[in-house]
């Protein structure tokens, strides 16, 4: 008799996008079987511990550090994967015949996908992004299935193409049926006045930041119908506050916010990075957005994983010009001013935005794991 896996173990962190998702599955795992338990591997930074402590799921932060060349900190990078392998694997060892192991990516899911292997613990894979990163394109060989965004993704494994199954991103319950209103009302927002939501994902965007802090006086002419809700990420937070007191707008400034489903289902437009999870999350909300993809990046991912949103009418790109400020500020709020301008251009990029969602990853992926 085949003994019913009861103990998931989600494998990453470092960002919001690696965390989120894993979430999502955890949750629907949780309402189909109550008594299974789900636990977050998870790093060291502070962006982990914020979301996870929101939470009513274990979290483990590993030592474990990303791959440098440095010699120094190449030392470090094997001394701590080491040391956060034979950790994971004491933990699993005892309830390795119940367990399950989930490596979202990043440099934390590496040493708990080996370690699960060396105990023949069954390993998925979940990638979200359009390009896969180095954790999962290496790991991959380990999975017994791999959970992608986007077909296109297949294309990044080639070796391991039968094992792809394409369900989107998972998000939280919370998408399904947002509440506008609990958003509005803890942000202090004008009722009457349509709403631009300014995000730079979950640890903020020194550069959207800056870019807003020159195209806020450009948005005096519409005060009277709209207003600013602005992320910045606790790290540029202080930084920001003089700007709201300043602004010519209602701006409403947070360093991070929870409850994302009922803030986007607030917004009118939304301006942001186009992370995976960011890009599956406009389009679920069914809003116009604005994507401006991280710059640093060589593979460009970020551009892809908004063009399903952009090529389907729903978003448009704006370059962040790296060391120009200036023109990332004028080419955003040329791009602002048409949306805001015109409502039906608006409203159609929303519904084309909503046909592009795919809301149901995680009941898809819950199904796989608990057969």
């Amino acid at each position: 008799m085949t003994l019913k896996r009861t103990q998931f173990f989600f494998a990453g962190g470092g960002t919001g996008g690696h965390i989120y998702p894993a979430l999502a599955i955890a949750e629907e795992l949780t309402r189909r079987q109550p008594k299974s338990e789900s636990v977050f591997f998870c790093s060291s930074r502070a962006v982990d511990a914020r979301v996870l402590a929101n939470t009513n799921y274990e979290f483990i932060p590993l030592p474990a550090e990303g791959f440098s060349l440095n010699p120094i900190k190449c030392v470090r990078f094997g001394a701590q994967f080491l040391k956060s392998y034979y950790f994971v694997k004491q933990i699993l060892m005892p309830i390795r015949e119940e367990s399950v192991v989930i490596g979202t990516g990043g440099f934390v899911s590496a040493p708990v996908v080996l370690a699960a292997h060396s105990l023949k613990i069954p390993v998925y894979i979940l990638n979200v992004d359009y390009v896969p990163g180095k954790a999962n394109r290496q790991l991959a060989r380990f999975a017994k299935t791999i959970f992608t965004q986007f077909a296109e993704t297949e294309a990044y494994f080639p070796k391991y193409r039968e094992r792809i199954v394409v369900v989107g991103c998972p998000l939280r319950p919370e998408f399904a049926a947002p509440n506008a209103e609990q958003a509005r009302q803890a942000l202090g927002l004008d009722a009457d006045k349509k709403v631009i939501l300014v995000t730079g994902a979950s640890s903020g965007s020194l550069s959207i930041n800056q870019a807003m802090l020159k195209l806020l006086p450009t948005l005096a002419p519409f005060a009277d119908q709209w207003q600013v809700v602005h992320l910045t990420g606790q790290v540029h937070y202080e930084a920001m506050k003089a700007a709201a007191e300043k602004a010519a707008i209602g701006y409403h400034i947070v360093d991070y916010f929870d409850a994302m489903a009922d803030l986007y289902a607030a917004s009118d437009i939304i301006i942001g990075r186009s992370g995976a999870v960011s890009a599956a999350e406009y389009a679920a909300a069914g809003r116009a957005s604005i994507c401006l993809p991280y710059p640093y990046h060589k593979d460009k991912h970020q551009h892809l994983n908004a063009s399903g949103l952009v090529n389907a009418g729903g978003a448009m790109i704006v370059e962040d010009v790296v060391g120009n400020v200036q023109q990332t500020a004028s080419a955003l709020r040329d791009a602002l001013v048409q949306l805001m301008s015109d409502d039906a251009f608006r409203m159609r990029m929303a519904v084309c935005a909503k046909q592009t969602a795919r809301v149901n990853a995680a009941e898809k992926i819950a199904d796989m794991l608990l057969r």
